[in-house]
């Protein structure tokens, strides 16, 4: 069929065969987009029977809208009877490839099955069984996405078995015990088959082998597979316990549902989040050094002692440190120390005080045990100011002396890196994050001018120079200045501060973010991104920034692995969690998003950008009431913000509150007279409103003025136009 022309599809290649179809690669001549079509084999096409079945898996599948599930496009026959599915077509290999190629890692395969059981729960939802699960209908894409195929043996609860009797569909290797028998199924063999395809991936062997199927179904029904610690020793007790579970004969000795085998496999979790938090690992927060200064305006000092003590600690190989913001959530509260330790999940509190009178300074420490309170190290230190640095290394290091912490790469180096020795200038650089940390125009004009000033005084500071960029990015995405105006000074900034030291992990952070949002050369993204995190792996800031580009290059699962760790990092962080909210929103997991995005307001409930991510949420789950809701929340909460004025009005239009939408429109296009407004806001507003052409308009804006927001074009994916036009733009800077 080869160079074929069937209905608007060209067929291209022979993709692969099966008992159930042929698969082509064909060229969609209306779309302009590569498809996937199956046929029934040429000697089926008799059989009404198999052409039912055929007819079903499109009628099933189609009902499913999962990213974990292939996605039909229609179902259609040739001019001459030839019944076809037309479906995406993903570059890529199944996982029977992959196997093939040997076991996969312990993170790898726990992955897979994750996404696996996500799309099957999503299945079982809608009543439908799959049937055939098996590595070679398990595909997985380039960019690291799982996708399910093949819902042809998939079948509604309750239906009549379209299976003649006596007879089997299936894989044997894969099946369940009573499918073997060809007795009736539900959901449970599909958790069956997956505890099959997970022992496969763990060990590269089948937990049921023979040469004949007769001795495999006999395998099946009566025998147990090896233990697979006995195969694979480092598999941990948990996963294997997964596995013999799912492996129960009896299906009531198994897990009852999908969802129960998937909560199991997320409280496993990655192997990247393990290895970076084993149990066994040590943890620690470092809450705010109060200020018992004469002057309260010294406030800015103490946090900053608080901040390098913990950049310090964060640098120790087998220490989990906690994250700035979860740590200062806890400034001036009487919170009991077990409570604390409780909601940051840590062992180990570090809390102290300075006083500072003059060139003198005092500051107390105190290492304090979580489980009974009990203070566990205590010193005292009365220096003068020009020995601020050392008393910080001293203190870190104590701190890994009672840990137990080796200190690796830092043994006999410094744990702290002053990169200054002006005084004057390190005050002012601990003042302009103070100010910076506020996250108001005010706080960012301020911290500009410390920032400036810090340089003025010390002009190889490199640390001012990272935090002065990001200040400048900041304004462009959340303010009011124009990528031209901020984007040259966050450029020059970042590469000043590498030329000054390339292993300041926030400047590899802020040039990521230039070539990432304005440059739109990923690949440098990318590398500046991982070389921070190489740098500083415990660093929540350059994790969740990581995590915010993988999602946009739809590599979901890595990017909710780095999201996650960034939370586990920084626990209390509302932008955090509003971002892993916002993460899991876009890989299609709408109730965890709205979960967590509802823990994080129950914290903070005036945190208006956590309202806005939750209002997207809502209106991409379909619930646009509950959208206008929560970004009406985040505008009363932030009555100056464009972001918040454009989800608003999109959102009425949605709902067809159009009279409201038009005032927020008008509005927002008043604001954009006076100030920059991101030229993507109107875009979206312009989709929202059926204005496609008008859209496009505001889309070449965007592109000649480099909008950072270009990036999160699938920001309203129920809004994004079939329309080649629109797409045709975003493959300009790499997106397809």
């Amino acid at each position: 069929m080869i160079g074929e022309t069937v209905s608007h599809y060209r067929i291209l290649e022979k993709l692969g065969e099966g008992g159930m179809g042929v698969v082509y690669k064909a060229e969609d001549s209306k779309l302009k987009r590569s498809v996937a079509l199956k046929f029934l084999p040429a000697d089926l096409t008799r059989d009404p029977k198999a052409k039912e079945r055929f007819v079903r898996e499109a009628q099933t599948a189609s009902a499913l809208d999962h990213p974990n599930i292939c996605t039909i496009y229609e179902i259609d026959e040739t001019d001459d009877g030839r019944t076809f599915i037309c479906m995406a077509c993903y570059r890529g290999d199944t996982l029977r490839a992959r196997i093939e190629r040997g076991p996969l890692s312990l993170e790898h395969a726990v992955e897979i099955a994750t996404h696996v059981a996500r799309g099957l729960s999503a299945a079982h939802a809608r009543g439908m069984v799959h049937r055939d699960v098996k590595p070679g209908n398990i595909f997985i894409t380039d960019d690291g996405q799982v996708k399910i195929l093949d819902f042809g043996l998939a079948k509604l609860a309750g239906q009549t078995r379209l299976t003649k009797t006596g007879s089997t569909v299936g894989t044997v290797a894969y099946m369940s015990p009573e499918q073997a028998r060809g007795e009736t199924v539900d959901h449970r063999t599909d958790v069956w088959s997956l505890g099959v395809v997970l022992y496969e991936m763990l060990t590269g062997q089948l937990p049921f082998r023979s040469q004949y199927e007769q001795a495999a179904l006999y395998s099946i029904l009566n025998e147990d597979p090896s233990a697979i610690t006995d195969v694979r020793p480092e598999v941990p007790r948990e996963l294997a316990e997964i596995v013999r579970r799912a492996l129960a004969k009896r299906p009531d000795e198994r897990y009852g549902s999908i969802e129960e085998i998937l909560a199991d496999l997320r409280s496993v979790g990655t192997l990247s989040e393990a290895s970076a938090e084993p149990s066994a690992r040590p943890s620690i927060a470092v809450l705010p050094f109060a200020n018992l200064s004469a002057d309260k305006e010294q406030d800015y000092f103490c946090d900053g002692m608080t901040e390098e003590i913990i950049n310090a600690l964060a640098q120790l190989e087998g220490l989990r440190v906690v994250a700035r913001t979860s740590a200062f959530a806890f400034r001036g509260t009487e919170k009991d120390v077990r409570e604390i330790g409780r909601k940051l999940s840590v062992e180990k509190l570090l809390e102290g005080s300075v006083r500072k009178a003059g060139d003198r300074v005092r500051i107390t420490a105190q290492l304090i045990n979580v489980s009974d309170g009990y203070h566990l190290w205590s010193e005292r230190y009365d220096r003068e100011m020009k020995d601020i640095f050392s008393i910080q290394d001293e203190i870190a290091r104590s701190i890994a002396g009672e840990l137990e912490v080796k200190l690796g790469k830092k043994a006999g180096t410094s744990l702290v890196s002053p990169r200054t020795d002006n005084l004057d200038a390190y005050n002012l650089y601990l003042e302009g994050r103070f100010y910076f940390n506020k996250l108001t125009q005010q706080g960012q004009a301020k911290a500009i001018q410390c920032f400036e000033e810090a340089i003025k005084k010390d002009p190889n500071f490199a640390p001012a120079y990272a935090q002065l960029g990001h200040v400048h990015g900041s304004r462009t995405v959340w303010g009011n200045v124009p990528p031209h105006e901020a984007i040259p000074k966050l450029r020059e900034a970042a590469r000043k501060a590498l030329e000054l030291d390339d292993t300041l992990a926030e400047a590899h952070v802020a040039l990521g973010l230039v070539y990432f949002l304005y440059d739109w050369n990923l690949s440098a993204a990318e590398e500046e991104l991982r070389r921070a995190l190489e740098l500083e792996p415990n660093s929540a800031f350059a994790r969740v920034n990581y995590a915010l580009f993988l999602m946009t290059r739809r590599r979901y699962e890595e990017g909710l692995a780095q999201g996650r760790l960034a939370l586990k990092l920084d626990p209390l962080s509302s932008m955090i969690s509003a971002w892993v909210g916002k993460i899991l929103a876009f890989a299609g997991y709408y109730e965890e998003a709205i979960d967590e995005l509802e823990k994080g307001l129950a914290r903070d409930p005036n945190y208006w950008n956590g309202h806005l991510m939750l209002s997207l949420v809502h209106l991409n789950a379909g619930n646009a009431e509950g959208a206008m809701a929560a970004a009406e929340r985040a505008l009363e909460l932030a009555p100056d913000s464009s972001y918040a004025l454009m989800q608003v009005a999109v959102s009425c239009y949605i709902v067809g509150e159009k009279e409201r939408a038009d005032e927020l429109l008008s509005r927002l296009k008043a604001k954009a007279q006076k100030e920059y407004v991101p030229s993507m806001f109107f875009v979206w507003s312009s989709l929202a409103r059926g204005e496609l052409d008008e859209a496009l308009r505001w889309l070449e804006r965007a592109f000649e003025e480099h909008d950072g927001w270009l990036c999160f074009y699938t920001l309203v994916p129920m809004l994004l136009p079939d329309d080649p036009r629109f797409l045709e733009k975003f493959r300009r800077i790499g997106y397809e």
